[in-house]
């Protein structure tokens, strides 16, 4: 994986830049879609590519290790054969999915045992089988085997959590460094900066995480609960310390204002459920605002969903339209507020890379800030 940079903005830490890997190139300032399962809930493949023109989606580790399985993937030729998609990928490690199972898991030093939400088989996670998981699924980017702590998090917690994570690091450095793709492309290992609200911690894991001197790099531990300036804080932190030529992936951030606030903090690439569980659920995110599809003030609206976008869908359905799917619960109606909500998103993250190239983003980005804040 190559990483160049082409501008910075004058008036922030917000830059633009280029990912290079075998499945093609991504455009940064970036956000991915959560495709847990192999997909991206409520459309398929052909759209994210035409109607999106996503760059790059995540795939889950733990979910794919338990549903297909290792076997149907590796016999597929890797998670892009298995589902169609012939750009990057990203899979997370599993950490984050185990930190959410804290009821049934159990974390030792060798790694972590957990049961399955689907029928309560036991597993053990290690910092080398992540590694072997990740090399068989077959993404372009995979991430390093970590905790995430919870919030709140005392700071005895906190601090061995971390030591715990930089150890396991080693371990996982040390698997993939000794194995080898298995589908004939390259992959790259992000190490994963944790930390939880402290400072002196994630100044700390920020060094350690530095000095491993991968391609890229990843924060982990926030939008956790926290609030929104802790997470600033603690971004900007840690963004000063990692590698200034290398990407920085802020993980499972956020609301539209999150992502901008992080671009402006020198953030690279986003990634979250929002835009599609919310669309799930009526929430849509547009150019002027936030707009509750459920509401019965859109009954007889029969505007276009958003008039400002290019997007077909937003040209050809109404709001009307739309909040009556939702109501009658009709699968079409979770798809198109699924491709409005990403294809906002990527909008999102375009628009400001322009912007950074143009040397006008902070002050898009401050009145942008402003405006998505609406309720409509």
């Amino acid at each position: 994986m190559k990483f160049n940079l082409a501008a910075k903005d004058i008036h922030s830490k917000a830059r633009a830049g280029t990912i290079t890997t075998d499945h093609g190139e991504i455009q940064t300032p970036i956000f991915m879609p959560v495709g847990t399962a192999g997909t991206v809930k409520s459309i398929n493949q052909q759209q994210l590519k035409n109607d999106i023109d996503a760059k790059i989606i995540l795939g889950n580790t733990y979910h794919l290790y338990l549903r297909p399985g290792l076997d149907i993937l590796e016999r597929a030729g890797g998670l892009h054969q298995f589902i169609g998609w012939d750009r990057p990928i990203l899979t997370d490690s599993g950490g984050y999915q185990v930190y959410s199972l804290s009821k049934v898991r159990k974390i030792k030093e060798e790694g972590v045992t957990f049961r399955s939400h689907i029928d309560g088989s036991k597993h053990l996670f290690t910092p080398e089988y992540a590694m072997d998981i990740q090399r068989t699924i077959g993404a372009d980017i995979i991430m390093a085997f970590d905790e995430c702590t919870p919030y709140p998090c005392d700071y005895k917690y906190a601090a061995n959590s971390i030591n715990m994570t930089h150890r396991w690091l080693k371990r996982c450095c040390t698997r993939f460094d000794t194995t080898t793709p298995k589908y004939g492309f390259d992959q790259t290992l992000f190490p994963i900066v944790q930390g939880s609200v402290y400072k002196d911690l994630r100044v700390k894991s920020a060094e350690f995480i530095a000095a491993m001197g991968r391609e890229g790099n990843a924060i982990g531990g926030l939008s956790v609960g926290e609030p929104a300036e802790e997470m600033y804080a603690m971004t900007e932190v840690v963004c000063d310390i990692l590698p200034y030529e290398k990407p920085r992936y802020l993980m499972g951030v956020g609301t539209p204002i999150n992502i901008l606030e992080n671009i402006a903090l020198g953030v690279d690439m986003f990634d979250c459920v929002m835009p599609t569980r919310n669309a799930r659920n009526g929430m849509l995110f547009t150019k002027n605002g936030v707009i509750n599809i459920s509401n019965k003030k859109w009954a007889d609206d029969f505007s276009p969903i958003e008039a400002e976008s290019d997007l077909v869908a937003d040209q050809v359905y109404s709001k009307a339209y739309l909040r009556h799917l939702m109501h009658s619960k009709e699968m079409l109606g979770a798809q198109i507020a699924t491709l409005h909500n990403l294809h906002f998103y990527l909008w999102l993250v375009k628009t400001a890379r322009e912007k950074i190239m143009s040397g006008e983003f902070y002050a898009w980005k401050n009145k942008m800030v402003t405006i998505l804040g609406n309720k409509l």
